[in-house]
């Protein structure tokens, strides 16, 4: 019984880590959005992993995550910079009254929610065998957790302005793109993303708010 409930831990621990990073993404994409496909882009990234996981477990172990990060660290670093650019204009068009919405954010949602998923697959996957009942539940339960959690900080972020959830949903991506270009190449720790995530967001919040941008149009 010790070893089983040592596997649901283990199980409930790597999901809730992995995927309350994938969660903090669709949050900030739906600050902006106002559309639940935020939620859905994270979610069926993260399914698109999940599922197969489960069915086929250490088949997924042939996904090389070199190519895997290097893809979405691109994918984020172009959606990154142009989120960018828009949460500028936003922040111009809320001055001037109008408000700008940045569309085609469903390919760095899915991205986010499947390099998550896969990360924490992997400890799954060597999970599994041990007992597959607990992996499973521990899955699930991990999931409902962070789910939860979303929920709750749901209603806060709808109040955010727009050009905030522009640049916080930039920053979070330039950040992931980073981190997962840094571990492409080598080791590192996710607790980068902290410092990452700050020095981003104080630049493109300047970036926005300084000079003939501040100028009301």
């Amino acid at each position: 019984m010790l070893a089983e409930s040592g596997i649901f831990l283990a199980a409930l621990g790597i999901t809730v880590l992995e995927m309350a990073k994938a969660a903090a993404v669709g949050i900030a994409i739906f600050a902006d959005t106002r559309s639940p496909l935020a939620y859905a882009s994270v979610a069926l990234g993260s399914a698109s992993v999940f599922v197969p996981a489960a069915l086929l477990g250490t088949y997924l172990e042939l996904i090389h995550i070199f190519l895997l990060r290097l893809a979405s660290a691109i994918l984020l670093l172009y959606f990154g910079i142009r989120l960018t650019l828009s949460a500028r204009r936003s922040y111009r068009r809320q001055r001037s009254g109008h408000e700008e919405h940045f569309s085609g954010i469903f390919v760095p949602g899915f991205s986010v929610g499947a390099v998550e998923a896969f990360e924490a697959s992997i400890v799954l996957v060597a999970l599994f065998p041990g007992n597959y009942i607990y992996t499973s539940a521990g899955l699930l339960s991990g999931i409902a957790t962070v789910v939860i959690a979303a929920a709750l900080m749901h209603t806060r972020i709808r109040r955010l302005k727009q050009y905030i959830a522009k640049v916080l949903v930039s920053s979070l991506l330039l950040s992931f793109s980073v981190l997962w270009f840094s571990e492409a190449i080598g080791s590192i720790s996710d607790l980068i993303l902290i410092p990452l995530f700050l020095i981003f967001f104080a630049a493109i919040y300047l970036f926005c708010t300084s000079g003939k941008n501040a100028i009301t149009g």
